[in-house]
């Protein structure tokens, strides 16, 4: 038996502006779009990884008014798990966030005590990302 990761999912309250950040300022890849009942989900991944998808999705989308109020409170708030890439190109990839200016620095590039150099920012839906180098 096999057992492999297939999709992730994120929440973000503006699906364009996640799809601006993680297609067009971190350069994954869109699979597809699809909408369903007012909500927008999308789905990216990565050219090394393109069995791995990232499926970005509203708080709202699929829950009661008072769960979907109580996980866009969590969004906002920045109290939601977040994502963690790599890449080999840290400082290229740390300047064209910044240089993008449609996320929040949280961490510039640093070498961290437990052997790993990252840095690390908020999405435009407060989502934590860490980028380390490979």
């Amino acid at each position: 038996m096999t057992i492999s990761l297939s999709h992730v999912h994120l929440l973000a309250d503006d699906p364009d502006a996640a799809l601006a950040f993680y297609r067009d300022t971190l350069g994954l890849e869109l699979r597809s779009e699809v909408e369903n009942d007012g909500f927008r989900w999308i789905t990216l991944s990565t050219a090394d990884q393109p069995e791995i998808e990232i499926v970005i999705s509203q708080p709202r989308a699929g829950h009661s008014e008072e769960d979907g109020a109580a996980i866009e409170a969590l969004l906002a708030k920045g109290e939601l798990p977040g994502l963690l890439f790599r890449t080999d190109d840290l400082d290229g990839a740390f300047e064209r966030v910044r240089a993008a200016g449609n996320a929040e620095i949280v961490q510039e590039p640093t070498d961290q005590f437990w052997g790993v150099r990252d840095a690390a920012f908020r999405d435009p839906a407060g989502n934590m990302v860490r980028i380390s180098q490979a």
